[in-house]
């Protein structure tokens, strides 16, 4: 099958043969430094036999729309995360994927722009039934002139940012005092609204689904750690730096592993849960849902990630691996899913 994998990227002017360069380069060094998460995707599809074309776009759609036209694929894989290295653009690419009548991986614009907006996305899940922390946000500029009407302690975050982009130990704010400034400085750092949410303690569950209607596997869950003798409570949240910095991480005992047992009645609610979110939100082929689970079993809908991380090694390629699927095979299931999606009676 002819697939092209579109993402963006920070390299300007670069065709095909130069990223399939570049690929070749960043794969054979593996062993020392991860492939970007587009080569390793594309590397899978060749290794499952398809051919394969690399479109790397930083601000041109026309050219995105000159070369997809030229190559004609019969399926694009979207790895694009921004656009102009723009985090809340990543809707555009699937948007013209779609106004140029392409068949694509992934979800489509309205939920990405939905589950990137964490309030509307809460509402959204609300409405279905599902628990979601009790939450006020700011638009940009917009003082904090009151308390809320919420319980502190309560967790302070971007709006519409991912990969616990401007989460620190300083967003869990205890007071008035403390989440007008929070408020203040995620205007200001961020450029964009903030959302207060409720602070849930409890295990930080992450829940990879494949998929479409009634077919919907939900994967291994997997779950962040943190070593109690290294870290207090206040720090045992997903912080941009318990998440990605593995110095950190090292230093403060956190890790990412498959969950710690769950009795199944509550493995059983928290697949239903998240099969339910799922569809509210429109998701599609694959995504992620991040919870909470409490001491008294309670489960909390933190987010949904329509457009997650799929590199080897990470937790969604991870839970695949679990229930069987290694690389290439966790890649051809999403291929699958698409096409199963599109050529369905």
């Amino acid at each position: 099958m002819r697939i092209a994998v579109v993402f963006d990227t920070p390299y300007c002017g670069w065709d095909h043969v130069q990223h399939e360069r570049q690929m070749e380069l960043e794969v054979a060094a593996w062993d020392t430094d991860e492939p970007e998460m587009e080569y390793q995707i594309a590397h899978a599809l060749r290794d499952g036999g398809h051919d394969v074309r690399l479109l790397g776009v930083r601000d041109d759609l026309e050219y995105l729309i000159r070369e997809l036209g030229a190559w004609q694929p019969e399926l694009v894989f979207n790895g694009a995360e921004a656009f102009r290295g723009d985090e809340s653009l990543e809707y555009l690419l699937p948007g013209l994927l779609e106004a140029e009548g392409y068949r694509y991986t992934g979800a489509p614009p309205l939920s990405l722009q939905v589950t990137r907006n964490k309030a509307i996305s809460k509402k959204v899940l609300a409405y279905f039934g599902i628990q979601v922390p009790g939450f006020v946000s700011y638009r940009l500029r917009e003082k904090v002139v009151a308390p809320p009407e919420l319980k502190f302690p309560l967790i302070v975050k971007p709006l519409q940012a991912d990969a616990s982009a401007g989460i620190a130990q300083a967003s869990v704010v205890q007071d008035f005092e403390s989440l007008a400034d929070r408020v203040t400085f995620i205007h200001e750092r961020f450029g964009q609204g903030a959302i207060a949410e409720e602070f849930v303690d409890g295990r930080e569950l992450y829940v990879s689904i494949i998929g479409n209607d009634d077919r919907l596997d939900v994967l291994p869950m997997t779950e962040m750690v943190f070593d109690k003798r290294k870290t207090r409570p206040e720090e045992r949240i997903a912080t941009q730096f318990a998440k990605w910095d593995e110095s950190y991480r090292e230093r403060k005992g956190i890790r990412n592993v498959m969950a710690r047992p769950l009795s199944s009645s509550v493995r059983e609610r928290i697949m239903e849960t998240c099969r339910v979110a799922y569809r509210a939100l429109w998701l599609r082929d694959y995504a992620r849902v991040d919870l909470r689970l409490t001491a008294d079993g309670g489960i909390w809908v933190l987010e949904a990630n329509a457009n997650p991380f799929i590199s080897y090694g990470h937790d969604m390629a991870n839970a695949a691996a679990k229930a069987g699927l290694e690389y290439t095979d966790f890649i051809q299931r999403i291929v699958d899913a698409a096409i199963g999606r599109y050529e369905r009676p």
